[in-house]
């Protein structure tokens, strides 16, 4: 157990330094041709996700629909990080099937494939809340859950804003509002669009669609899986 705790503080000092990097020059200049290409895609599509991601944040801060499990207790992190790795391929496969199915189906479906997409990532996260022992009945840990969907698709500058707040997050806390409203979901949304657009345009393309729905689906959750178990040693006690 011990040798598993050092090898992983050992690697979240590593991500840690990766996190802080700041934007490269091609990075910089990816992001420059990304929005280029946000201006030729449908207008239709801009106003699906917009609504999609707006509306799935709401849910996030305010619903309980997707809390199923409650926290686990009294596990070692490699038990935890074992029912990590089960739970990211009972997701992974999910979501490879729905993105293989709705890029079959054209434009329209592959459209629909992008709430549907962050329905399931937001579930996976509650899981994986609940696995290393936080309660998301706590709207701080949906907006911490929040965070970890930013940090896992946005640009690299926006990256390195939200770890610093990731990183201090007992500060940051106590600086919440009581008014949860007032989380700045218009930010959230266009990061999480500026990350996917290039990659989900392509699932919209009839012949190849249902192939780039199944392979990229499950290369985001596998990033995304990557990503929260980092973010949850951030705040383990026996990595401290």
């Amino acid at each position: 157990m011990d040798n598993y705790n050092d090898v992983a503080r050992h690697e979240l000092i590593n991500w840690k330094k990766h996190m802080k990097k700041k934007p490269s020059i091609i990075e910089a200049y990816s992001k420059e041709v990304q929005n280029k290409f946000n201006n030729i895609l449908p207008e239709k599509y801009h106003e699906v996700m917009t609504v999609a991601i707006k509306n799935m944040t709401k849910a996030v801060l305010y619903g309980s629909k997707y809390v199923t499990k409650p926290p686990y207790e009294y596990l070692t992190l490699r038990e935890r990080e074992d029912l990590l790795i089960d739970k990211t391929l009972i997701y992974k496969k999910t979501a490879k099937l729905e993105g293989a199915g709705t890029g079959a189906g054209g434009l329209l479906l592959g459209l629909a494939d992008l709430p549907i997409l962050l329905g399931i990532k937001v579930k996976f996260l509650y899981d994986v809340a609940a696995i290393y022992g936080f309660d998301v009945n706590d709207y701080r840990e949906r907006i911490y859950i929040l965070n970890i969907i930013q940090l896992a698709f946005s640009s690299k500058k926006h990256i390195n804003e939200v770890f610093n707040q990731m990183e201090n997050w007992n500060e940051y806390i106590k600086t919440l509002p009581e008014d949860i409203n007032e989380f700045d979901w218009r930010t959230f949304q266009q990061q999480y669009r500026d990350y996917l657009d290039l990659a989900k345009f392509f699932q919209l393309m009839p012949g190849i669609g249902a192939f780039v729905g199944f392979y990229i689906n499950g290369k985001l959750i596998d990033k995304l899986s990557e990503t929260a178990m980092f973010a949850y040693r951030m705040r383990m006690k026996e990595l401290e």
